[in-house]
């Protein structure tokens, strides 16, 4: 055998079965690549071909690693997102680093994105890249350096930091209840439309549980899919709906909503800042993190909720 000789396959070939072994389906893998279904089918067939073994098992429109496809991949997967990384460093602005960090949708718009311009002061030479998404995602598998998720702070592979306490409250437009000192609350809440986040049916019974309170009667309360839509019928003056914080923070400092019961109460979910085990850091994703930390800090002493 001639051992001058370098064997490697198709880089088209390789790119297809990668991007259909992260995605699950053709479809998907076209989406991403650029290209159509048909020649991620093709390219992958041209694989197996070279490779003389069957990498999925075709079934409807998802497809299924074989065993011979997951071993591949594993050996394969380090190499492409290495080259993945070395070209985004050569295209990108000398000593410039990208950071892609995942969060969901209402957290980026109420409470990230107001602040980019602090970030982008404090770290000029990193480049924040959004993923802003209500699905849990793979930070391995879509490349996401660091994750903001919402919950109890335990996820399989992934080291997680306390960032912000989720505390939740009655909240309205000025003016929409107004409370006489001593007032009963569960007959307040009975002179008012509530509004449910469809999210957490059951938000204000457990609202009322932790006030030592019967739970109000929802009959006529209207239904929202999410918190903010709930929020911005209630800023219309439609109805009391409960507000989230941090995520409603804004709206009442703004003065767009007010809190007629005064303190919020902890709903037992927080913000925790993620990342993948085992997984080292650039240096880029460790200034986001040391920023998102001590701004999640500095929230947390103006609020009076540090723990």
């Amino acid at each position: 055998m001639d051992e001058s000789r370098v064997t490697l396959p198709p880089f088209a070939a390789l790119r297809a079965f990668h991007a259909a072994a992260v995605h699950g389906r053709f479809r998907s893998a076209a989406d991403s690549l650029g290209v159509t279904e048909s020649a991620i089918s093709h390219q992958v067939r041209r694989l197996e071909n070279y490779l003389r073994t069957s990498l999925f098992e075709r079934s409807g429109a998802g497809v299924k690693l074989t065993s011979a496809g997951r071993r591949y991949l594993e050996q394969i997967d380090p190499a492409i997102r290495q080259i993945q990384s070395a070209t985004e460093a050569m295209l990108r602005p000398e000593g410039r680093g990208v950071v892609r960090l995942t969060l969901p949708p209402s957290l980026a718009a109420t409470w990230l994105i107001p602040k980019l311009g602090a970030f982008e002061r404090a770290c000029p030479d990193v480049e924040l890249q959004l993923v802003t998404t209500t699905r849990v995602i793979d930070l391995r598998r879509d490349q996401v350096d660091l994750a903001i998720r919402h919950g109890k702070g335990v996820w399989s592979g992934l080291d997680a930091t306390f960032l912000l306490e989720e505390t939740a409250l009655p909240v309205c437009a000025p003016g929409y209840l107004t409370l006489d000192e001593g007032a009963d609350p569960l007959a307040a809440l009975a002179r008012v439309r509530l509004i449910v986040n469809d999210r957490f049916p059951d938000e204000w019974e457990e609202w009322a549980r932790a006030r030592g309170l019967a739970p109000p009667n929802l009959s006529g309360a209207v239904t929202m899919d999410a918190m903010e839509q709930a929020l911005q019928v209630a800023e219309s003056g439609h109805g009391l709906a409960l507000g989230r914080r941090p995520l409603v923070d804004d709206r009442l400092r703004r003065g767009a909503l007010v809190a007629p019961f005064g303190a919020a109460d902890p709903t037992g979910a927080a913000y925790y800042l993620c990342r993948p085990v085992g997984v080292p850091s650039p240096a880029s994703a460790r200034r986001l993190e040391r920023w998102l930390i001590a701004l999640a800090g500095v929230e947390r002493a103006d609020t009076g909720s540090d723990t």
